[in-house]
This record gives structure tokens, sequence and C-alpha cells, in this order.
């Protein structure tokens, strides 16, 4: 049969058309009004999709730019910093700290968990100068209660700021960043956004843009005042990714048009999108007697299962792009090999969600060489949508 390429990677994911049509028809100059009327359009309207008051910096890098620009701008040589690590992007926290000269305390929880409070609020202390951590690991498809950290965050004091990796998190999960008091939530544009990978961007509290006055670590390119300074005249501190601005501005567009002329609305329809997706995954993994990887705290923007026993999940992976021309992510470092992850966000729809269980229940045959029930994933999954969309009325 025909094999159509499609994504169910948690980063790339798959771009939206209006976006592919806005990179192929731009052709314009950074340093011209046309492009500084769509650069202030766009972080006009990513306050609205990040849903918050404070500035935001949209900047030309991956995430892990952004995530490096959080500790250079924020802290000095030898600062104590707090880092949650539950997987291999708490794990990126914890390198950048130590490369910018700070001692990272750490707080460890198994992959595929999330953390114990009462071990983080015995960590924060008085010296805590930043507290790192995800929204969603997307390593692991495990999602951590930003709200309740958040809330031990701010008992500690202004001094102590609360940085959170959103990359996977901004628009599959809710969070009230300024109600919280995340000082700085990051985001990328191969994620939820639905365009490619090229753009990173923050936003910013006016304590974190206090603390970047005296904090000593060395930075030029993520100098977070340098871009703050440029936004205010709707410009980029340097040549800005210009094809990828149009393509952000088309799909901040499509989101807007899914809140019914509301950024804001759109961001919720996106979470909405993402929970019922994921939560259809699941139960159609769990109708095929798979386990997932992370039960007690799993994530809207992606899910990970575990590989069935004896079944090495590269195997599984293969079979996914050979048979059906479907991207799957396998487990990174010391889970490869033992779990697989399918993502939910971005430009994913019921009819996505169905086909990969479909296509999932055909793997599992072919991988297990064990009797499947063909239409177990995608029957549970119906149901859950029928349930979903009953109680929506």
């Amino acid at each position: 049969m025909l094999r159509k390429n499609r994504l169910f990677t948690p980063g790339p994911t798959p771009i939206l058309p209006a976006a592919q049509s806005a990179m192929a028809a731009f052709a314009m100059h950074h340093r011209t009004a046309d492009f500084r009327a769509l650069y202030s359009r766009v972080l006009a309207d990513m306050k609205e999709f990040i849903g918050t008051k404070n500035d935001v910096l949209v900047l030309t890098s991956s995430g892990s730019g952004v995530m490096e620009g959080a500790v250079s701008n924020l802290t000095s040589p030898d600062d104590k910093v707090l880092v949650l690590s539950a997987g291999k992007f708490g794990e990126r926290w914890r390198e950048l700290a130590k490369a910018f000269g700070c001692t990272a305390e750490m707080v460890n929880a198994p992959y595929g968990e999330t953390f114990s409070k009462e071990d983080i609020r015995g960590k924060l202390t008085a010296g805590v100068r930043a507290v790192y951590m995800q929204a969603t690991e997307s390593s692991t498809g495990a999602r951590h209660d930003v709200e309740a950290i958040a809330g031990l965050v701010r008992k500690n004091g202004d001094d102590t700021l609360l940085v959170v990796d959103g990359i996977t998190g901004l628009g599959t999960t809710r969070f009230d960043v300024d109600g919280w008091g995340i000082d700085v939530i990051i985001g990328g544009s191969q994620k939820a956004l639905m365009i490619p990978p090229g753009l990173a961007y923050c936003a910013v509290s006016e304590r974190a843009w206090k603390r970047m006055e005296t904090a000593k670590s060395p930075r030029y390119y993520f100098d977070f005042r340098k871009e703050r300074k440029a936004a205010a005249k709707g410009e980029s501190a340097f040549t800005p990714a210009t094809s990828l601005f149009a393509a952000l501005g088309a799909a901040l567009d499509f989101i807007r048009q899914m809140g019914s002329g509301d950024v804001s609305a759109g961001r919720e329809a996106l979470i909405e999108n993402a929970e019922l997706a994921a939560a259809m995954t699941r139960a159609g993994a769990k109708a095929l007697g798979l386990e997932l990887f992370a039960p007690t705290c799993p994530a809207a923007a992606l899910t990970a299962i575990k590989a069935p026993d004896e079944v090495d999940s590269g195997a599984m992976i293969k079979q996914f792009r050979e048979g059906f021309g479907a991207v799957v992510a396998n487990g990174q470092a010391e889970m490869k090999g033992k779990l697989f992850r399918i993502a939910h966000l971005g430009y994913y729809d019921y009819l996505d969600t169905i086909g990969i269980l479909a296509a999932l229940e055909q793997v599992m045959a072919k991988a297990t060489g064990r009797a499947v029930e063909y239409g177990a994933a995608v029957r549970a999954a119906q149901e859950v949508y029928t349930q979903a969309a009953s109680a929506r009325g």
C-alpha cells in the first residue's frame, strides 16, 4: 500500500499547512517596517498563547539554547541551584548548571515517576538562587505538578526563582504563569506550535529581569537583556529566522481561529485536543495489554509505552516506519529498546490517533508473534472519545 510519512514524535511534530505556505511565500528583510510589524504582532500573540503579562522573547535557536540562557542570565558562578530531575531533560538542567559553575543540588525521581514534595521542601533553603524543572519530561512521558512546586518555591521567598522547561508542556498543559509565580517558562517552535524547529521562546518575570542586573555568568548571544531592548523596537538583537517567524504568525492565526478569534481560547482548545488524544492512546495501549511507562503521572504531550517482554522497542519503531510510514520515537539513552513514545501535541487529530492505534495492533502482532484482537485498541479509544463528546454535550 501507499505509505504517507507521518510524524508521531514529540518534536519535531507535523507542520501546519498554513505555516508551510507562509514560509514558502516569505521574502522580507528583518530590518524593515513590515517585518517589525510581524515581529511585534507575534510577540503580542505569544503572550496570549503562554497566558502571561510578562515580557516574552522569541529567539532563533532550539529550546536548549533558551534553557542555557535561563542559567547564564540568572546565575553567577558558585550559586546554589536546585535541579528537579526525572529524565534526560532534567539531567540537561544539571549539566547546564555545572557548565556555568553553579552548585547543583538535586531532587531526583526514577524515570517515569514524579517528585516528592517533601524531598523538594527539604532541599529548598534560603541559599537556593533558582529551581530548574520540566513541566513534561518528554523522555519518559511523565508530567510534573508545576503548580504545587511553584507554591513551595514562592514560600521560599522572592530570592529563589522558578524556571520551567515547558517545551512540550506549553499547548498541552494548563499553566497560570503569573498566578503561580513562574519566573521563566520556556517553549519551542517544533512542538505544540506546529512549525519546524528553529525558534525558542520564553516569558520572563520582573523578579528574573532584576536578577539579570547582578548575575555574573558570561552571556552574549543569549543575553536576554539585549533581546528585551531590541524587542521594544520590534526587532531581534541578532538576525532572526525570518521565514520561521512568518510560520509562527500563521500558526498563531490558526490557534486564534480555534478559539473563535481568541488566542487564549484557542490555546485551551489545543490543550483539550492533546488531553483527549492522550487519554485515547492510553486506553488503546492498555486494551492491548501494554503497560504505560509513567502510569501515575501521564503527560498529555505524549504517551510512553513499555515494549512487550522480550521485544526490543527499536524493532517496533522499525515496523511502524516500514509498514505504515509512521515515525514513532524510541526511548532515549538507557531507555532505548525498552519503550516507545507516541506524541499528541500540536497538529494531531482524532483520525491520527485512531490510525496510529490501528497500526500499533499490527505492529504488536508482528513483534510478538502472538494473536492480537484487532480493533481492541481502536474500540477502547473510541469509547474514550465518545464519553468526552457526550460530556461536552
